[in-house]
């Protein structure tokens, strides 16, 4: 297993709330030079209609390293239209950043997404973001989400949440709209700080390993692998695993083990 420290975290947000360049932003900034200069746009909307129609459908993850940390990020989609996809994404995390627009405040499809997250009971950290907007209003936008937080039975620990202002655009974040540093160091800082470690149920034997897949990828010479996190138990190589697809069990072995 890999001695860095984890945090595993959502992102929660309506469609152009600026989701997808924060976290290309969270990438670029604790990426080399050479990778940031290689990526792109868009890193997290892999998908063609994603890319075309500016949202996320598919929950997918990434991950970055911020000084002795690996945090890893689950991209979940801000439609209720694809709310088997919100579930699986929030149950691979023990906390989520709920990103919402300085000017609107949190909207309908948000209210669906945060729903799930407090009833799984997940730590959670507002993020006020697009604070550089000519309209934006982040006092109004922060009283609108203690209403949210209210009206969706959010709990006592759920109420007393960490608030981040922030530019995705421009990749600047910090404790108030009027003072943001020059990158996104303050968000990650309180993102360690907020979202406790992942638990993993310890077991005795690798027949009690269980592991919930978020992405299933097919590799030519690898074969068929699953991205997810590990609930309980051990793995080894060679270890016979039987996945759980489409209402069909799939029996292969472990060829090969990449931890996170």
């Amino acid at each position: 297993m890999s001695s860095q420290k984890l945090r595993n975290i959502a992102i929660i947000a309506h469609v152009d709330h600026g989701k997808t360049t924060l976290v290309d932003n969270m990438i670029k900034q604790t990426s080399t030079e050479r990778e940031a200069n290689n990526m792109g746009n868009l890193v997290m909307d892999s998908m063609d209609q994603e890319r075309e129609r500016g949202i996320t459908i598919k929950a997918k993850n990434a991950s970055i390293i911020y000084k002795d940390y690996k945090i890893n990020i689950v991209d979940t989609p801000g439609h209720a239209d694809f709310g088997g996809e919100v579930e699986r994404g929030l149950q691979m995390v023990d906390g989520a950043l709920l990103l919402v627009d300085a000017q609107e405040g949190p909207m309908p499809q948000t209210k669906y997404v945060m729903k799930k997250a407090i009833e799984l009971g997940l730590k959670l950290v507002v993020v006020i973001n697009k604070v550089d907007k000519p309209a934006a209003n982040p006092t109004r936008a922060l009283s609108l989400v203690e209403d949210l937080f209210l009206d969706l039975g959010a709990s006592d620990e759920q109420m007393e949440f960490k608030t981040v202002y922030a530019s995705g655009v421009q990749g600047k974040s910090g404790a108030s709209a009027e003072a943001l540093e020059n990158d996104l160091t303050y968000l990650l800082d309180v993102v360690i700080a907020e979202i406790a470690e992942p638990v993993v149920e310890e077991m005795d034997s690798t027949d009690d390993f269980q592991l919930l897949a978020l992405n299933l990828h097919y590799d030519t010479f690898k074969g068929k692998m699953a991205v997810g996190k590990i609930n309980r138990g051990k793995v080894v190589m060679g270890q016979s695993l039987v996945l759980k697809q489409d209402g069909k069990d799939v029996t292969g072995k472990v060829s090969s083990i990449l931890t996170f």
